[in-house]
């Protein structure tokens, strides 16, 4: 599946239903508490103290998978594999022993 790309200059922000005048005058604080306020916002992302994870190297190996499984997991695009190892790591996590965890 191709990814779209959309490109947009300068100028063409002014073209939406966003009332840029109005967000142009507001301060710093006036746009976190909008932000904040915005049900669809994601909270922000605290950056000072990333999570490391360290996962252990891949091993390639020959896995027979279920033909209609390998086509669902490829009609979702590129990573597939990723996604799949995912799927089975989370599987694994859950069935580990509470003081594995």
């Amino acid at each position: 599946m191709k990814e779209r790309i959309t490109t947009m200059r300068l100028g063409d922000r002014r073209k939406g239903k966003t009332d840029w005048a109005r967000v142009d005058a507001m301060t710093e604080e006036e746009l976190e508490r909008a932000i904040a306020s915005d049900p669809d916002s994601d909270p922000p992302v605290d950056w000072t103290k990333p999570p490391i994870i360290i996962r252990p190297p891949k091993e390639s190996v020959h896995l027979r998978v279920d033909r209609d499984v390998l086509t669902w997991f490829r009609k979702e695009g590129r990573g597939y594999l990723t996604r799949m190892n995912a799927v089975l790591r989370a599987y694994m996590e859950a069935h580990l022993p509470r003081q594995s965890r």
